[in-house]
């Protein structure tokens, strides 16, 4: 076993991850499971990518579009899921990498 587990920052990401439409919300969850089962190393590209400084992304795309949770690697082999949301453009907004960074730096 990898020793590598995922928790949400606070309540309020965690309601965002449940808010995710089912099958996005399942894939997001599969790679969760991954994370656990074979460690960090097993996050790479397309099921996560960086976006800056600390923070990462988990990437999934269902019939209801694209889902990402924003997250950190922390210490003790722990994931903390800052922020999830459904996005619209190409690019992740810098409004949800903000509301991530602002998030970090409350449990930093």
């Amino acid at each position: 076993m990898s020793g590598w587990d995922a928790y949400f920052v606070n309540e309020a990401a965690e309601a965002e991850f449940e808010a995710l439409p089912i099958d996005i919300r399942a894939k997001l969850t599969r790679a969760l499971d991954l994370l656990r089962a074979k460690g960090i190393a097993a996050l790479a590209m397309p099921l996560a990518r960086h976006v800056e400084e600390k923070i990462w992304e988990l990437r999934a795309t269902g019939r209801d579009g694209i889902g990402r949770s924003l997250y950190v690697a922390a210490s003790g082999k722990r994931l903390l899921i800052l922020r999830s949301f459904i996005k619209k453009t190409q690019k992740t907004p810098r409004t949800e990498i903000e509301i991530a960074v602002k998030r970090l730096g409350e449990v930093e």
